[in-house]
C-alpha cells in the first residue's frame, strides 16, 4: 500500500473511533510508512546485477569489482537453464547412448560406461578427485571474478545443469563465501580443472571457505548463511570443472587494472617530460598522422594535453634531441595501448561464451563433444598483456633514470644536500629490480605445452600460468608506476618558480598533501605506500 492510500485509510478510520482504537490504528500505520521507506532505502543501498543472456560487457565487470552487487537470474536465463536441463534428463531416460561425462568416465577414461544408478557418484567423484591444487591461495577478488563468470557461463543453459546448482553459486556469491582456491594445478586444457574443483567444493560441503575476513571450514557456516550440500546430478560436476574461469578471471581483473594503469603511465610520461625539461615536438600531432597507429595518436594527444599551458614546456631545452624513453613516449606507449585493444577484445568474447563440454542443444536435439574448454585463445592474449604492461614499467625506469642521473640542471638523485643525503638514489635500485623481475615473468607461458592424461590431451594451453604472470606483472607495473611518479613530482620542485600545466600543478598540490618533498633523507617505504595509495584514488 503506498504510503499516501495508507495515510487516507488512517484519517478514514481514526473518526469516531475511541481513543484506544485510534491509539493503535496510528502505531500500525507508523510502523506500516517507516517499513516502507526502510524497504526503499535497503533497494537504493543495494546494487543488484541480473544475470541474462545480453553481452556483459568489461565496463560492467569492472563495476562489479570495485562495488559490492546482489546477483539475480533473469526470466531468460532461468527458462534456458530449465530448457536444457530437461532435454538432457529426456535423452538419458530414452536412450542408452554414451554421452562423454554424462554416463562415461573423463578424459582417458572416456570409454568407460557408468550405469545409470552410479551417476550422481560419478559426479561427487570428479569433484574431490580433482580438487588437488597447491601453491599460493587465489586472491580474493579473483575468487569473486570465478563465481561470477563461471554463473554467466551456465546461464546460458548449454551445460545443462540444474537451476538449482546455479542458484547455489548465486547464493555463495551474494552471501562472499568464498571457497579457497590454490593458484597451481591448471593446465588450461580440459578446462582449468583443479581450481574450478576448489572452487565447487564448497558446493558439496567439503572444504575450507572465507567468510567475513576467517577462513574456516565450509561445515562451521553460520546457520543465517549456511546451505546443505548439493547432491550433484548427471554431467554438473563436470560443467564446474570445465571452462576457463580461472585463467578468466584473472584475465578480466588485469585488463581492468591495466587501462587505469595505461593511462598513469602517460600521466608519469608527462610529468616527466617537464622534470627533464624536454622538447615537445615528439608529440606534435602531424608527425602521428604520418603513422597513424591508433594508440600512438592517442598517446601523444594524451602528453599534449597533460602538457596543455606548462611554462616549464616553454624554457630553453637542453639539447635538439632527448633520449628516447621521452621521445619515443607515443611509440612505445602507443604499441601498449594497441595490444591492450586486441586483449581486452578477447577477454570480452570469452566473459560471454559457453566453455565446458559437451555442450547441450535443446532446440537443435542435440549434445556436441568439442573442445570450448582449450583456454588458448585466452593464453596467448595474457602472454601479450604481460609483455606489454612490462613495456610501459621498462620505459618508466629508463625515465626515472635519467632524471636523477645529475643532468640537465637537476642534482644528483635529486638530494638536496648530496653525499650528506642519498636522496633518491635507490627508488632506481628498486624500480630496476621490479623491471628485471618482469622480464622474467615474461617468458611465455603459451608456447610450453605438455602431454597429460596419458596422451588424450595431447596440447595444452598453459593459460594458468600465463594469468598468474600477468597478475604479478600488473602489480609490478603499479609499483614502477609510482616510483617513477615519487621522482617526477621531487623533480618539479627544482624547475621552480617555472610551473607545470595547472592539471599538472593541481596533482602536485593533492599529493603534496599526502606526501611531502623529501628535504633530508627519510624512510621511504611509507612513502611509495602512500603514493600507490594517492594513485590509486587518482581520477583520469
Amino acid at each position: 500500500m503506498p504510503p499516501a492510500c495508507a495515510t487516507l485509510v488512517w484519517l478514514i478510520s481514526t473518526r469516531r473511533k475511541p481513543k484506544a482504537v485510534r491509539n493503535g490504528w496510528n502505531l500500525f500505520f507508523g510502523i506500516w510508512n517507516l517499513s516502507t521507506f526502510a524497504v526503499k532505502f535497503f533497494f537504493r543501498m543495494v546494487h543488484i546485477h541480473q544475470i541474462s543472456p545480453d553481452t556483459l560487457t568489461l565496463e560492467r565487470l569492472a563495476e562489479l569489482i570495485a562495488t559490492p552487487h546482489q546477483l539475480e537470474l533473469s526470466k531468460a536465463s532461468r527458462q534456458m537453464i530449465q530448457k536444457n536441463r530437461a532435454y538432457l534428463e529426456r535423452i538419458l531416460s530414452e536412450t542408452d547412448a554414451a554421452i562423454y561425462g554424462v554416463n562415461t568416465g573423463f578424459g582417458k577414461l572416456c570409454d568407460i560406461r557408468i550405469s545409470q544408478e552410479k551417476l550422481e557418484q560419478l559426479q561427487y567423484n570428479l569433484v574431490v578427485s580433482h580438487a588437488c591444487g597447491t601453491g599460493d591461495a587465489v586472491p580474493l577478488e579473483v575468487i569473486r571474478l570465478m563465481l561470477l563468470l563461471k554463473i554467466q557461463s551456465l546461464s546460458y543453459g548449454h551445460s545443462a545443469v540444474r537451476l538449482e546448482t546455479v542458484e547455489r553459486l548465486i547464493h555463495l556469491y551474494n552471501h562472499d563465501i568464498l571457497p579457497e582456491i590454490f593458484e597451481q594445478g591448471s593446465l588450461g586444457a580440459s578446462g582449468d580443472l583443479i581450481p574450478l574443483a576448489h572452487m565447487s567444493l564448497a558446493l558439496i560441503g567439503i572444504g575450507n571457505i572465507y567468510y567475513k575476513g576467517r577462513k574456516i571450514p565450509v561445515s562451521d557456516l553460520p546457520a543465517e548463511v549456511a546451505f546443505p550440500p548439493v547432491k550433484l546430478q548427471s554431467k554438473e560436476g563436470l560443467a564446474l570443472l570445465n571452462g576457463t574461469q580461472f585463467s578468466l578471471a584473472y584475465a578480466v581483473w588485469c585488463v581492468t587494472q591495466a587501462n587505469r594503469l595505461s593511462q598513469l603511465a602517460d600521466l608519469n610520461a608527462a610529468i616527466s617530460v617537464d622534470a627533464f625539461q624536454c622538447q615537445l615536438t615528439p608529440f606534435d600531432a602531424r608527425l602521428h598522422d604520418i603513422r597513424p597507429h591508433t594508440g600512438q595518436i592517442e598517446t601523444a594527444a594524451t602528453i599534449r594535453n597533460w602538457l596543455k599551458g606548462s611554462k616549464i614546456a616553454q624554457l630553453e631545452k637542453y639539447s635538439v634531441q632527448d633520449p628516447y624513453a621521452f621521445r619515443c613516449v607515443p611509440q612505445v606507449h602507443g604499441a601498449s595501448k594497441d595490444a591492450l585493444a586486441y586483449i581486452r577484445q578477447a577477454v570480452f568474447t570469452e566473459a560471454n561464451s559457453v566453455t565446458d563440454n559437451p555442450n547441450v542443444f535443446d532446440e537443435t536435439d542435440a549434445v556436441l563433444s568439442g573442445g570450448n574448454f582449450h583456454a588458448q585463445p585466452l593464453a596467448l592474449p595474457l602472454d601479450m598483456l604481460a609483455i606489454a604492461l612490462a613495456e610501459l614499467g621498462n620505459i618508466s625506469e629508463r625515465r626515472l633514470y635519467q632524471i636523477i642521473s645529475g643532468a640537465r640542471g637537476l642534482p644528483v638523485f635529486l638530494a638536496k644536500n648530496s653525499g650528506l643525503n642519498s636522496g633518491l638514489m635507490m627508488l632506481q635500485y628498486l624500480a630496476a629490480a621490479i623491471v628485471s623481475q618482469n622480464k622474467q615473468l615474461c617468458t611465455p607461458a603459451s608456447v610450453d605445452s605438455i602431454v597429460s592424461s596419458n596422451g588424450q590431451e595431447d596440447h595444452v594451453s598453459m593459460a594458468a600460468n600465463a594469468a598468474t604472470k600477468a597478475y604479478r606483472v600488473v602489480q609490478n607495473l603499479e609499483r614502477l608506476l609510482a616510483i617513477e611518479f615519487m621522482i617526477g613530482m621531487q623533480a618539479l620542485e627544482f624547475r621552480r618558480p617555472a610551473l607545470s600545466s595547472p592539471q599538472i600543478e593541481k596533482i602536485v598540490g593533492q599529493y603534496r598533501e599526502v606526501v611531502t618533498t623529501l628535504e633530508d633523507d627519510r624512510y621511504l617505504q611509507p612513502d611509495i605506500q602512500k603514493t600507490i595509495d594517492f594513485l590509486q584514488k587518482l581520477v583520469f
